[in-house]
């Protein structure tokens, strides 16, 4: 079952573009877009449809900035600000507790790593983590992948914004011949998130 809908936040109205699945689940995955781009991006319909297809609700969250038409990204504070108002409606709305995953692709999974903690989250799916500005190694964002949770990140070993270095806790997949957009074989990177969550015994 699919359906959208708008989530009022401190930044202005987000879009949710839910899916679940049968029979009620117990894991929900919130995913969100990058700076840019949109839930459509083909890396996340693709976890989309693996995760609901293994028993996992998956919201799709579009940033107000992104729903007001902009395409240049809010500042970091706004994006979390939002996220988290987006993310702590949708848990309201569940009618049991579900375990809760954040991710999304590129800003989208900074921001979840961001403020997985404090949505109480129990892991971290990033697609396309930009570990730094493209030619700019020494600015890196390792750091926000230094959660404490299980996190995975999967990363195309052609991407200009780097490959995160292996840590306690992170799981990183490389993806031969993949960039920044996860575009070649976006199943294959769903399946990989989706065998991780089945090892955490997050799907069925």
């Amino acid at each position: 079952m699919r359906r959208g809908d708008e989530i009022d936040t401190p930044r202005g109205p987000a879009r949710v573009d839910v899916d679940l699945p049968r029979p009620e689940p117990g894991t929900l995955l919130v995913l969100g877009h990058g700076a840019g781009g949109s839930v459509d991006a083909p890396d996340l319909v693709a976890l989309r449809d693996a995760a609901v297809g293994a028993g996992v609700a998956v919201a799709r969250v579009t940033q107000p900035y992104r729903v007001a038409g902009r395409r240049a990204p809010a500042p970091a504070g706004q994006l979390d600000e939002a996220w988290v108002a987006v993310v702590t409606e949708l848990l309201r709305r569940c009618r049991s507790t579900p375990t809760l995953v954040v991710g999304g692709r590129s800003s989208g999974a900074r921001v979840a790593c961001r403020t997985a903690g404090v949505l109480g989250a129990s892991g971290v799916v990033a697609l396309a983590f930009p570990l730094h500005p493209p030619g700019r190694p020494e600015r890196s964002r390792a750091a926000e992948l230094r959660t404490g949770l299980p996190t995975v990140v999967v990363n195309g070993d052609r991407d200009p914004f780097g490959v995160p270095a292996v840590e306690p806790g992170v799981r990183v997949e490389v993806r031969p011949g993949e960039r920044h957009d996860l575009r070649v074989d976006p199943a294959g990177t769903a399946e990989l998130v989706v065998g991780w969550l089945r090892e955490r015994g997050w799907a069925g």
